[in-house]
């Protein structure tokens, strides 16, 4: 196998890497496992899951956001269905390691600048919550009219 192919052919590189890692599984001694390159897949394995985790969770809060900033507007029914298919998908990909490296304010802080940078209508959106009042299992478990709920019943931000 070329030196470069890692950077030139990765779809073929890992699956001559994959090739290689299971003959060394069965007791084979092989050489050409590209180590530093493969150590390197694996740690982005995870941290991709957990990047996707928190783009969902950002999507959903920022979309429970437009639904509350903006609640007579015509696309709440749509914002309501895409926020409901971003907590599935959050919820179908986190894992319990997650959770200590999620950092839900941040989150949160993201999702409500980009909401308070929009105007809708001509109009800006009605006072959202300073802090994020959601809890992670919040996020992952209760559904959508709760999850409303709990942003209705938070104290909005000052003027």
């Amino acid at each position: 196998m070329p030196d470069d192919l890692y950077e030139r052919d990765i779809l073929t590189w890992s699956e001559h890497q994959a090739d290689l890692l299971r003959r060394v599984a069965r007791g084979e001694l092989v050489n050409g496992v590209d180590w530093e390159h493969v150590v390197e897949e694996i740690e982005d394995v995870g941290q991709s899951q957990l990047n996707a985790v928190e783009s969902f969770l950002r999507q959903l809060i920022a979309h429970l956001l437009k639904v509350h900033g903006w609640p007579d507007c015509l696309a709440v029914e749509h914002w309501r269905d895409e926020l409901v298919n971003f907590q599935d998908e959050a919820e179908q990909r986190y894992v319990p390691s997650m959770r200590q490296r999620i950092d839900l304010d941040k989150a949160y802080g993201r999702a409500r600048r980009r909401v308070r940078e929009r105007t809708i209508d001509g109009q800006s959106a009605l006072p959202l919550p300073e802090t994020c009042p959601f809890t992670l299992d919040q996020l992952l478990n209760e559904r959508r009219p709760a999850l409303e709920a709990i942003l209705a019943n938070a104290q909005p931000a000052g003027p």
